[in-house]
């Protein structure tokens, strides 16, 4: 008797396989290249398109044919760099680049030396362990309101920290600090490879050179 193979599922065959990565390596802009670095505010989508009401980066980029180097939740703000470039796009986001992105996170409370030492060394989280972190305990940023204004209880006190990333999942910051019993209240990226925010105000944008250390 045969065996049954219905069930078994198609594979490809070499050629199929190089064609595929060869159609999703990244690839160079055909015109100039394009960087725009974009001081997401609150309550935007990292997109350019979503639901009746949202909004989006259409609503503030008009720049045409760029793509976000990674994605801000439409809860956090701050800095997006925007480009034409695949493979600009693609180093700047693959864990392997290692690029450190930096992050002012204000949290609920005050954590301790000790517990801020579990996120430099790593923690587990559901998707598996960090990578080591750098965390340092900052002052009140000099940043702009957010509108809405975060939630504080009186009688409970808030801590500014740094946290320096060289990798990028979904939620990862806010989901670092409340593993260690400390919920995110506010998360600004300030810093990816060597661009800053600074001198955006929430929602203005502004077109860069790349340097040769981006």
């Amino acid at each position: 008797m045969k065996p049954n193979t219905s069930s078994r599922q198609p594979t490809r065959s070499n050629n199929e396989r190089r064609a595929s990565r060869k159609y999703n390596k990244p690839k160079r802009p055909r015109g100039p290249q394009k960087i725009i670095l974009f001081n997401k505010p609150y309550n935007v989508l990292t997109q350019f398109s979503g639901e009746p009401g949202d909004k989006t980066l259409s609503d503030y980029v008009p720049v045409k044919d760029v793509y976000p180097a990674g994605r801000l939740d439409k809860d956090s703000e701050g800095l997006l760099v925007l480009t034409n470039d695949g493979i600009l796009q693609a180093r700047l986001t693959q864990p392997q680049s290692k690029q450190p992105k930096i992050y002012w996170v204000q949290v609920e409370g005050a954590p301790s030396e000790e517990q801020l030492d579990q996120l430099r060394k790593g923690v587990t989280l559901k998707d598996g362990p960090t990578l080591p972190a750098g965390v340092e305990r900052i002052e009140h940023p000099d940043i702009w309101d957010r509108n809405p204004p975060i939630r504080e209880r009186k009688n409970i006190p808030t801590t500014w920290l740094a946290i320096t990333l060289k990798e990028g999942r979904n939620r990862q910051v806010r989901r670092m600090t409340a593993h260690i019993g400390f919920p995110t209240l506010r998360l600004i990226r300030h810093k990816m490879a060597n661009w800053t925010v600074e001198g955006l105000a929430p929602g203005e944008w502004r077109e860069v050179k790349l340097s040769h250390t981006a």
